[in-house]
């Protein structure tokens, strides 16, 4: 498994627990992410996307929402609400990240995780969000972003 693909795999169960029991310690997260995965790199893009994703999780939720039509955001699966958000994350504050390789990698974590129609309501959503940026963010302000420094996708 890929580097970044595990990274994400990581942030993924983190946030879910976190959604899960309503703990908003991402403080722990260190302590998670090194618990499983020994690896630096991995464990230093996971926790990037764990704090990038809690930091951003209320403008991400009003995006997802405002893309989501007839969809409530608090009633998709836990699983499927984490992908988007992660994959939200990636897409508008990640610069280095090309979205073809967010999308892809959100969509084969739903398969992975969820339901077997989570593929394409994630892709679907996600679609609508690869092109939007939100206000303040590095992605429109031309700051530099944690995951930059060329690790591989």
């Amino acid at each position: 498994m890929k580097k970044r693909t595990r990274s994400r795999e990581l942030a993924l169960q983190y946030l879910y627990q976190l959604d899960l029991l309503g703990n908003d310690e991402v403080s722990l997260a260190e302590e998670f992410v090194q618990t499983e995965e020994s690896d630096r790199p991995t464990t230093e893009f996971a926790l990037e996307l764990i704090e990038g994703t809690r930091d951003y999780v209320d403008s991400i939720d009003k995006i997802i929402r405002e893309v989501a039509q007839n969809w409530d955001l608090e009633r998709m699966a836990v699983i499927d609400r984490n992908v988007l958000r992660l994959a939200t994350y990636e897409l508008l504050w990640c610069a280095d990240i090309p979205p073809k390789v967010s999308i892809n990698e959100a969509i084969e974590l739903g398969k992975r995780y969820s339901t077997k129609n989570s593929g394409g309501f994630i892709n679907g959503i996600l679609d609508k969000i690869k092109d939007l940026e939100p206000k303040n963010s590095p992605v429109s302000t031309g700051e530099s972003t944690a995951a930059e420094g060329g690790a591989e996708v």
